[in-house]
Formats: C-alpha cells, sequence, structure tokens
C-alpha cells in the first residue's frame, strides 16, 4: 500500500509542475481582467463622463457580492465539499458572465443616470449608469474571480503539501501577476487601434475561454490522482461541516493572517487602479506609456514571489517575511506621497520597490494557512481570508476616488484627443498615498502578533515548508 502511494502522480515531479502550469495559466487570464480597465481610468471618464468618484465605484463593485451576499463563504463550503475540479470550472462560467456584462455597460450601449440614495440622502449624487452596471457585471466576475483563487491556492497544496508549497504557490501568485502586467501594457494600444474603451474587457473573454479549456485538462490529471489514491486505500477528506466555520473563527491566528491579508491588499491592489493616473499626473509621463511603469510591479512580483517562495521552503521565517514586506510597504507609499519626489526615475524605483513587498508577503501569507488550518477546512479558511480581503478591495477604491474628488483636485486642463475636445482633471495624490502608507503600518503591527502568536501556539510558521 505504501508503494502505490510513493508512486502516485503527486509524488512525480514532472506531473506536480504539470499541474500547476495549468493551474497557473488559467490564473493569469483571470488577472487580466481583473486590472485591464486600470490604464484607461482618464478615457473611461472621458469617454463615458465618469468621475473617478464614478471609476471608484465601478472598481469597488469587484466585492459587492463577495461582501454582502456572502458569496466568497458559499464558495470556500462549495470548495470544501465538492473538490477543487467541480469549483473551478463554476468560477470561471461565473467570470464570464460578469465579463460580458462588464463588456455591455462600457461598449455603450448603456446611457443615462442613476439617482443611488436611500430616502431623502444621496449616496452617490448622480451616478452614470453605464457605471453601475458594470460595476454589477464586475461584481459577478469578482465572485467567479475569488472562488477560482481558492480553488487554484487548495489544488496547489494538496499537490505540493510536504514538498516546494510555498515556491508552488509563489509561481501560481506570480503567473497571475503576468495577467496583472499585460493589463498595464494593453489596454491603451488596443484603445488607441479599436477607439473602443471595451476592447481589453473582449479581448478578457478570449482569454478565460482559453483558460477553461486549460483547467478542464487539469481536471483530468486531478481525478486521476483521486483514484490512485483511493486504490492506495488513503481516506477521502472529511467533507465541509458548518461547524468548521466555527473551529476557523475561534483561531487567532487565523485572524490575524485575515487582517494582514485585507490590510497589505488594501494598499496594493487599490493602488494599481489609480496608478496609471497617478504616473501621469504626478511624474509628467504621457499616458501611452504610463501604464508600463505600473507593470513593473508585477513583473518585479513575478521574478521575486518565487524566489522568496523558495527561501521560506528552505529557511521558514514566514512571519519575519511577512513583517518586512509590510515595513517595505510603508516606505515605498510615503515616498509617493512626497511632491518633491516627480522624477521618472523614481517613479520606476518605487514601483519596483512595492513589487518586492508584493513579493514578500503573499510568498509567505498564503503557504502559513496551510500550517494553521487542517486541510479539509482548507477551502473554507480561504474564503473567509478572501472575504475579509474583499472589504478593502470593495471599500477601499471607492474611499480613493471620493477623496480624489472632494480634496485633491487641482484644475483642468483641455486638450484634443481624437480629434475632440476633451477635459481632464489633474489631482494631487499625497492623501491617498498617505491613507495607503496608513494600512501599511497596520499591516506591521498584525505581522508581529502573528508572529507571537505562532510563537505561543507552536504552528511552525518560522519552520521550512519542506519535510526532511
Amino acid at each position: 500500500m505504501t508503494e502505490k502511494i510513493s508512486s502516485s502522480l503527486r509524488e512525480s515531479k514532472t506531473a506536480r509542475w504539470v499541474v500547476l502550469i495549468l493551474v497557473s495559466f488559467t490564473m493569469m487570464c483571470m488577472y487580466y481582467l481583473t486590472d485591464a480597465m486600470a490604464p484607461l481610468q482618464q478615457k473611461l471618464q472621458s469617454n463615458l463622463s465618469w468621475s473617478a468618484t464614478d471609476y471608484g465605484l465601478f472598481t469597488s463593485g469587484y466585492g459587492w457580492f463577495n461582501v454582502f451576499l456572502l458569496m466568497l463563504v458559499f464558495s470556500g463550503m462549495i470548495l470544501d465539499k465538492l473538490g477543487t475540479r467541480f469549483t473551478g470550472i463554476l468560477a470561471i462560467g461565473i467570470m464570464l458572465i460578469g465579463a460580458g456584462i462588464k463588456y455591455w455597460a462600457i461598449s455603450g450601449h448603456v446611457v443615462g443616470l442613476t439617482h443611488l440614495s436611500i430616502g431623502s440622502w444621496q449616496i452617490l449624487g448622480d451616478t452614470p449608469t453605464s457605471a453601475l452596471i458594470a460595476g454589477l457585471g464586475f461584481g459577478v466576475f469578482g465572485v467567479g474571480c475569488e472562488m477560482f483563487g481558492i480553488s487554484a491556492n487548495k489544488a496547489v497544496v494538496r499537490w505540493f503539501r510536504g514538498k516546494e508549497m510555498a515556491l508552488a504557490i509563489g509561481l501560481n501568485t506570480s503567473t497571475g501577476r503576468i495577467g496583472t502586467a499585460l493589463a498595464m501594457f494593453t489596454p491603451l494600444p488596443l484603445y488607441n487601434l479599436t477607439k473602443n474603451v471595451s476592447a481589453p474587457v473582449l479581448l478578457s473573454i478570449l482569454l478565460l475561454c482559453i483558460g477553461l479549456l486549460v483547467y478542464i485538462f487539469f481536471t483530468v490529471i486531478d481525478k486521476r490522482l483521486d483514484k490512485e489514491e483511493a486504490a492506495a486505500g488513503v481516506e477521502a477528506e472529511e467533507e465541509f461541516k458548518f461547524a468548521d466555520i466555527k473551529e476557523i473563527a475561534s483561531n487567532r491566528a487565523f485572524w490575524y493572517i485575515a487582517i494582514l491579508c485585507v490590510l497589505f491588499y488594501s494598499a496594493v491592489f487599490p493602488f494599481i487602479k489609480f496608478a496609471t493616473n497617478l504616473i501621469v499626473q504626478k511624474f509628467t509621463v504621457p499616458d501611452s506609456l504610463a501604464g508600463y511603469i505600473p507593470a513593473l510591479l508585477p513583473f518585479s512580483a513575478l521574478l521575486l514571489t518565487p524566489l522568496f517562495g523558495g527561501i521560506s521552503d528552505k529557511k521558514g521565517k514566514a512571519a519575519s517575511i511577512m513583517i518586512l514586506g509590510s515595513i517595505l510597504l510603508v516606505f515605498v507609499h510615503l515616498l509617493f506621497s512626497i511632491p518633491s519626489l516627480n522624477s521618472f526615475p523614481i517613479a520606476i524605483g518605487l514601483v519596483v520597490l512595492l513589487g518586492i513587498a508584493f513579493s514578500l508577503v503573499p510568498s509567505a501569507m498564503w503557504p502559513s494557512v496551510a500550517k494553521i488550518i487542517p486541510h479539509s477546512k482548507l477551502g473554507t479558511a480561504y474564503a473567509m481570508i478572501f472575504w475579509v480581503q474583499n472589504w478593502g478591495l470593495m471599500l477601499v477604491p471607492l474611499l480613493i476616488g471620493y477623496v480624489l474628488d472632494k480634496y485633491c483636485i487641482t484644475g483642468t486642463i483641455i486638450r484634443m484627443v481624437d480629434g475632440k475636445e476633451q477635459h481632464l482633471t489633474q489631482y494631487n495624490y499625497t492623501i491617498p498615498m498617505l491613507i495607503f502608507a496608513c494600512f501599511g503600518v497596520l499591516a506591521i503591527g498584525f505581522a508581529f502578533l502573528l508572529k507571537a502568536e505562532d510563537k505561543k501556539k507552536g504552528y511552525g510558521l518560522e519552520k521550512p515548508n519542506v519535510e526532511k
């Protein structure tokens, strides 16, 4: 029986890495749509008559259903009940529906204003209907996106537990960052070619369809592993029970990681949404080139996340790595907030440093969850963390957009674009960068609390992942 287990697919290095490639490719396709509109913030505002608040509303839509309808928690239950194969395919289908709604909303078919109010209290004033419906589409996409994210994490942990787990999770995350990088590079050229802000979304739908086919191939391999383990007498995992949620929620270390996650990512992903416009306005870079600078962030993460994951596998120190990454995050955003630091080389250097921080924390954080929570409950645990994270992904872009419109407008310039006169609002990004830095300071505190809890409970976060 032991011999059969040792010769299973999971013990084959080639099979493990093929699985990682398949899952990671779909992650890359998913991340492209997540950030495809970021370089076109100014185009959306001018072409669809959106304000920065409207853009923030649209971006915040990603978390609406995950947060308020608890869709992420349900996703975790589905994952632990029905497995990574079914849940991953379901997630891709949901993403395609959301992408279709988003495409329809910003392709010029939706006009008019929506009055968002509760009784006599006006929430956001006159909001373009296109922004609201695009946000709803982004919300549907967000349900599938987060569902696939937890499915991919659990799949990688299953295939790499006791082996190169942090390296594998780092590579999976890094491949997703390629999608983010492409989302910084390609949307503006696509817009210039088609004169349509919805063109990147159409490309995203095509990529997701390819990702679906790739993931189906993964399910074939994963199903074969099930058969091998069943034949070898490996017991099936215990199915999800509602008591699992209570057990996970009673774990203090789990909450330290969850809060660290939302604070850290709230200072990174919303920053990416506004980064292109920041680069244009603070560093006076032409918008045709500005998207390339934020793209250095995911490229830095692409190279460094596996490196730091490999170090964590062999040397441990996961909690310490999270502390270091959070400190670097604060340093970068504080420098971004200084108005006089506005030269082109400084912009490049700060984005690269942010990419290093963006590599340090995830490379250590996601494998740490697998040490704190049993594998049978891991899908639900990841879902609960992502649910907490989605509060930040929903509220912070809305906050930043509101702050820009309320406190940061410095003027308006008029220029001719494609033969049309456009009014472009000018912003000072100092206050938003200070907000991001505050998130980083809080993240440092929770990283220290996590390290202290690990020392107290002995989870082994500071120990290597690779079993000798």
